[in-house]
């Protein structure tokens, strides 16, 4: 089928790098989103002048350019990092693999995910919290019970964002995984690539694709925007 479409637009396409990318995307987006809302509430239940410096690590990948984060990350995993000797000496490496996309798709948007996740769980009423430890709720039960079904449209707005930006992930993945047909080459590394070879039909393929993509995600989110408060509110009694 796509071999046919590709045909149709002109010359045969290299699908490939759509599969790796969706692939990637999704994958780094499910780590996200139990990595994100795991340290937004370990987070929301704590206060004091150090917690300044731990939103500043973990919101850092959000502001530093995209190759600084895959430099640090090749540092770390590579074979003289501490993380790649240890992966050496189990026998395998993730530099220049799939799963270095994956890690590098996830680690540049993670600071999507724990804002977002954050900011929802911040808006949950604390007396439905409290009123359920009144009750003998165990932490992790109102966690799971009460914030998180509260909470859950801000995070599936994070998770929509999250995997948008994992889609378009280039500069901390082409550190870290290379290019590597039908292995690491996401959709915007085959995009630099094709246009650097001067296949400006394989590229404008490949953008009109990425763009179809994230314009269904962005309306996704927008209409998930628009419905949530008054579903919120019906379920709340309000």
């Amino acid at each position: 089928m796509y071999q046919t479409m590709a045909m149709f637009l002109g010359t045969p396409l290299d699908w490939s790098p759509l599969r790796i990318s969706l692939a990637t995307s999704v994958t780094a987006t499910a780590i996200t989103l139990v990595a994100g809302v795991a340290a937004a509430a370990w987070r929301e239940r704590r206060r004091g002048p150090a917690m300044a410096l731990v939103d500043g690590i973990l919101v850092l990948p959000l502001v530093l350019p995209p190759t600084v984060v895959g430099f640090l990350l090749l540092l770390i995993f590579g074979r003289n990092g501490l993380l790649g000797r240890m992966l050496l000496r189990l026998g395998t490496t993730v530099v220049f693999s799939w799963p270095a996309t994956v890690i590098a798709a996830a680690v540049v948007s993670f600071p999507l995910m724990y804002l977002t996740a954050r900011a929802a769980l911040e808006q949950v009423d604390t007396r439905y919290l409290e009123a359920a430890r009144t009750l003998g709720g165990s932490e992790w039960r109102v966690f799971l019970e009460i914030a998180l079904p509260l909470s859950w449209p801000g995070v599936l707005a994070g998770t929509i964002l999250t995997f948008a930006r994992a889609l378009g992930e280039f500069g901390a993945t082409l550190m870290l995984a290379g290019d590597i047909p039908g292995r690491t080459e996401t959709i915007p590394i085959a995009i630099y690539f094709a246009v650097e070879a001067g296949d400006l039909h394989s590229a404008s393929i490949l953008c009109l694709l990425d763009v179809v993509i994230s314009l269904v995600l962005l309306g996704g989110l927008y209409r998930w925007v628009q419905a949530p408060g008054s579903r919120r509110s019906q379920w709340m009694g309000r």
